[in-house]
């Protein structure tokens, strides 16, 4: 059953949440410190999305994640720094007119099949891959605590942290299945690994 619900979101490029996983934030713009409060004072929810461009009333992606406020440190100069906990993705329906100064959506919450698993073949395919993308670039890796990741925490894990650009993070959030996922995630280290790092290589969000 898709559920429709009204969401405050946080519009920011290049950073995308995925169902269960962690992003820690540092919210210092008004109109966001605004949302914290606001999220604090009633469900501690924020939806994140990203926009589609730059300025602050840019059209939105259609795809986001809501996220819970897990951590909160608020600064004595209005700052805060938060860690979200992803809750469950979710589809636009529209963007509500609202007199907050920060924007709100209708959106549909998307059910996310928590038991999904990779086969033996598509994890093995991943792990090499994910090998030779971070001997060319350079990372250094803790390959037994990976081997011992389920396989959606090592998915959605890379893809919300993988250095792709904002189409790419984007294409990893809407994929429909963790197979898919997979897949795509497959094949953009296989892009942007062999690719020209002159040609706009985006780095870690």
């Amino acid at each position: 059953m898709i559920v429709a619900t009204r969401l405050s979101i946080f519009p920011l490029p290049g950073a995308v949440l995925f169902p269960g996983l962690q992003l820690p934030l540092h919210i210092f713009e008004p109109r966001y410190r605004a949302l914290v409060g606001d999220a604090l004072a009633r469900d501690r929810r924020i939806a994140m999305i990203q926009p589609q461009g730059a300025g602050p009333d840019a059209p939105l992606f259609d795809v986001g994640c809501v996220g819970k406020i897990e951590e909160v440190e608020a600064l004595d100069d209005g700052r805060y720094n938060i860690v979200l906990t992803g809750e469950a993705r979710f589809r636009v329906v529209r963007e509500l007119e609202v007199t907050t100064a920060f924007r709100q959506v209708e959106g549909e919450l998307l059910p996310d099949d928590e038991s999904a698993a990779l086969s033996s073949v598509e994890r093995a395919a991943f792990e090499q891959e994910a090998r030779a993308f971070a001997d060319m670039q350079g990372y250094l890796v803790d390959w037994d605590s990976v081997a011992r990741l389920d396989d959606r925490t090592l998915i959605d894990g890379v893809s919300q942290i993988a250095p792709f650009d904002t189409a790419a993070k984007q294409a990893l959030l809407e994929a429909p299945t963790l197979s898919t996922r997979c897949e795509l995630l497959i094949q953009l280290m296989q892009f942007f690994g062999h690719g020209d790092p002159e040609e706009g290589r985006v780095t870690l969000q």
